[in-house]
Formats: structure tokens, C-alpha cells, sequence
């Protein structure tokens, strides 16, 4: 199977990675299993009791330990096991590890090489900083929500893909293996500062940039990418299923219009898209997601069914790739990007105190350098 996953990959590109998460919950979990992915050893500090979203998908592929980081006992162990880090994933509010004596000015004394990542909603500072939010709050204040749902109609929020993951996750990462690389350079770790509303105003640029006469806007009745455009959007078949057409370009909607026998005064242009929207709207409803679907397949009409995630991982293109798999019962995705010298791999759960042991019996050079524990209490 071409390109397909193999759990018979080893290593990967972060071999030798040492990441320390402090649990938390959607971003900064879903980092470290990229991180874990590709070869990173990440030893996960959890609180008594968990954070009440185990999800064995994010939380594949590490060690992890039970600590009371309320206790000094607790804070005294975490910080012993960062002196051994390359990296560190916290996602509390602004303060909270400073409260528990575990944030960057200490451990970053003790491990100057440490790259401190903090993943939060508001970001560091700023008058929004110390109160809570959730993905929607942060879409709303960035312009992106204002822009997702149909005129007149309540926004939509998009999942939690668009903030927690898009913004968030992935620029943590990004700003992670920024300061790695950096480091390579100065020997020298920093603080990644990673706000998912920084995140998703960057991921915005696309529509923030753009000029008056385009064709994207953040303007729902205009946005040809909101679904109000009759040819960008979804449509209710016969048999209660969903068919999706994205076809932008002309010559991709001159495929949709033929396959469907479309009338003349179906058209891409604004003046007509109510008319259009409505004829479409009849046609698909009149055949089953299915017929549609073998209709346009194979084709550059852009036309394709709306699948659940339990249909998604039958589809002849995802089956081909490998995009799923099932490992220990679990549906999982496997890891992206592909790599291929170096692939990423689905991780079993690790043995903590094998993890450690390692870390302990190959110390960085920073380690060696700095007195031993019980010589500074």
C-alpha cells in the first residue's frame, strides 16, 4: 500500500527529544502526542485524579507520572525531573506556575537550556490574560467568528479545530521547534509565549490582506468561503446525507453544472446566487448522497460526500494513504506530516521510571554542570 503507515517504523526525527508535560487539556496535549509521534520522549506530570478528559488518542505514546504539584514535595520532584528536559508544555493560566514555584525564571535558572512553553487562550499578559476562555471566546474576539455561519444566523464556532488546534496547538509547536533551533546557535533556551488568539489572527492574514475587489471577505454575505457562495457550501441529498462542492475555479464548476445538466441561469455570478442556491438545493435533494458522490467521483468538480469518522477511515483514498488506524482497539490517526527517512510512529504507553533512568544515565551537559539536588536543599 503506497504510503501507507507502518507501526514497524522506529526512531523518528525527535529521537532524543525530552519533553516534560504538565497535563492539561485540547492544545497543549495534542502538541506533546506530535511531539511523542516523531520520536520525542515526553513524560507527562499529572495531577491526582487526572484532568477529567482521558483521551487515549492525544494522550498516546508517553510516560506518565502522578504528582501533587501543590505539595513541595511534589514541586520539589517535578523540577528535578525538568533539570533533565530539553523542552517544558504548561498550559495554566498566567501565574499558576509561578504560584506552584515551577515557572521559567526557576527552572530556566537551574536549566538554561529549557524551552518553556506556554500555551494559553489570551496569551501572557494583556487585560484578558488571568481570566478564563474557551475556543469560542477567543474566535470572537479575533474577527474569525464574526465570518463563520450564514446571514442572518447566529455564528457558528467550528468545533474546537479552528482555535484550540489550529491557533493553538500547532503554533505551539511551531515556536518549540523555533527556539530548538535557535538554541543550536546560542546554547541558550527561551520562553515560547503561544496565544491561541495570536494563533488564529495569523491564520487570518489570508482574508486581512486581501484587497477590496476580492473575492474573499469576512463579510458573510460575500465570504465565497462562509457557505453562503452556491458553489462553495453543503447540500441536503434525499436520504438526509450531506454532498459538499468546493468548486471555486470556473473550469471546476463547468464539470458540476455539466454532470448536472444545470440551466443557464445557473451561474457563479453574485447577482444570481439565491437562484442558483435554490436550484441546487432541489436537484441534490432529489438523489441519495451516494448517486451524487459516484456521479462527480474522480473528477475535478470538487464534489464529494460528507462522511462521519467512522466512514471516513472505509474511504478507498484514506485507506490508501493509511490515514487511520486502529491500535489497541482505539481509531487513531496516524502522524503527519510523513516523514521518509525518519517517520513518525504510534506510540504505546512508556514506562516512567525506564524513561527516567535513561534521561538520569545520559544527562545534558547542562545537567553535569549543575550541583546535585540534595547539595542545594
Amino acid at each position: 500500500m503506497v504510503g501507507a503507515f507502518s507501526s514497524e517504523a522506529s526512531g523518528g526525527a525527535l529521537a532524543g527529544l525530552r519533553v516534560v508535560e504538565f497535563a492539561g487539556i485540547g492544545p497543549g496535549p495534542h502538541c506533546a502526542m506530535l511531539l511523542a509521534d516523531h520520536g520525542a520522549d515526553v513524560l507527562r506530570i499529572d495531577r491526582p485524579g487526572g484532568n477529567g478528559w482521558p483521551n487515549p488518542v492525544m494522550d498516546r505514546g508517553r510516560a506518565t507520572i502522578t504528582l501533587d504539584l501543590t505539595t513541595p514535595e511534589g514541586q520539589y520532584e517535578a523540577s528535578a525531573i525538568v533539570d533533565l528536559a530539553d523542552v517544558v508544555i504548561e498550559g495554566f493560566r498566567p501565574g499558576v506556575m509561578e504560584r506552584l514555584n515551577l515557572g521559567p525564571s526557576i527552572l530556566m535558572e537551574r536549566n538554561p537550556r529549557l524551552i518553556y512553553g506556554r500555551m494559553t487562550g489570551w496569551g501572557q499578559d494583556g487585560p484578558l490574560a488571568r481570566t478564563a476562555g474557551h475556543d469560542i471566546t477567543y474566535l470572537a474576539l479575533t474577527g474569525a467568528l464574526a465570518a463563520i455561519g450564514r446571514p442572518g444566523e447566529p455564528a457558528v464556532p467550528p468545533l474546537n479545530l479552528l482555535g484550540d488546534f489550529g491557533g493553538g496547538s500547532m503554533f505551539l509547536l511551531f515556536g518549540i521547534m523555533l527556539a530548538l533551533m535557535e538554541r543550536e546557535r546560542s546554547g541558550h533556551g527561551q520562553v515560547v509565549d503561544a496565544a491561541i488568539l495570536d494563533g488564529v489572527a495569523s491564520m487570518l492574514s489570508m482574508f486581512s490582506g486581501t484587497q477590496p475587489a476580492s473575492p474573499l471577505s469576512l463579510d458573510r454575505t460575500e465570504n465565497v468561503l462562509g457557505g453562503v457562495a452556491p458553489y462553495y457550501r453543503c447540500y441536503m441529498c434525499a436520504d438526509g446525507r450531506e454532498i459538499a462542492i468546493g468548486a471555486i475555479e470556473p473550469q471546476f464548476w463547468r464539470i458540476v453544472c455539466g454532470r448536472l445538466n444545470a440551466p443557464a441561469f445557473v451561474s457563479q455570478e453574485h447577482s444570481v446566487w439565491a437562484q442558483t442556491t435554490a436550484w441546487l438545493e432541489a436537484k441534490f435533494a432529489t438523489r441519495p448522497a451516494a448517486h451524487w458522490a459516484a456521479l462527480f467521483d474522480g473528477s475535478d468538480a470538487c464534489v464529494v460526500p460528507v462522511l462521519t469518522l467512522a466512514e471516513a477511515q472505509s474511504h478507498p483514498h484514506n485507506r490508501h494513504r493509511g490515514v487511520y488506524a486502529v491500535e489497541e482497539g482505539t481509531l487513531q490517526p496516524v502522524p503527519a506530516p510523513r516523514l521518509d527517512r525518519t517517520p513518525g510512529r504510534i506510540g504505546a504507553a512508556k514506562d516512567v521510571a525506564a524513561m527516567l533512568a535513561g534521561w538520569r544515565a545520559f544527562p545534558s551537559a547542562v545537567a553535569q554542570e549543575m550541583p546535585r539536588h540534595d547539595e542545594t536543599r
